[in-house]
């Protein structure tokens, strides 16, 4: 019985552009399973990084494959770290058809919370391999400290 009405619902969907019938949803998640998740995957954040501290050193890795030191720009504002970048594309080749592109190109922006006050002007950076490693002296002025708690 819903066999037949398939083809007339598939043409419904194609003539306006969006699924309009459970077959074409399942269609869709069935060819791209994970293409709803993309905004999650989105939102946890390009690039990908590693933050650590140490011995008062807040250290930020990035991985920007790709990338040269001039694509990317760093700032620190309201004790988080923003990276902004741009991947161009590498170049159009004439030559070949493309039938898919995976790979990312645009703009980029992250901001990085930091685990509290740094020196920003005793901040370095270094690009090495795609990877941007960023070291952020802590404020020892602004060092988290204990309070005591009094008894009844």
């Amino acid at each position: 019985m819903f066999k037949h009405l398939l083809p007339r619902l598939r043409e419904r969907s194609i003539a306006a552009k969006r699924p309009v019938s459970l077959a074409d949803m399942m269609e869709e998640f069935w060819r791209e399973p994970f293409a709803s998740l993309a905004p999650v995957f989105r939102d946890g954040g390009y690039p990908a990084v590693d933050v650590s501290e140490t011995e008062g050193v807040v250290t930020v890795r990035a991985e920007l494959p790709g990338l040269e030191p001039a694509d990317v720009s760093i700032s620190v504002e309201n004790d988080a770290l923003i990276l902004r970048g741009e991947k161009k594309f590498e170049g159009e080749e004439k030559k070949d058809d493309y039938h898919r592109i995976e790979r990312a190109y645009g703009s980029f922006s992250r901001l990085i919370p930091l685990p509290g006050k740094v020196k920003e002007a005793e901040a370095k950076a270094r690009f090495d391999k795609g990877v941007l490693t960023v070291t952020l002296p802590r404020d020892a002025a602004e060092a988290a400290r204990n309070i005591p708690i009094e008894g009844a």
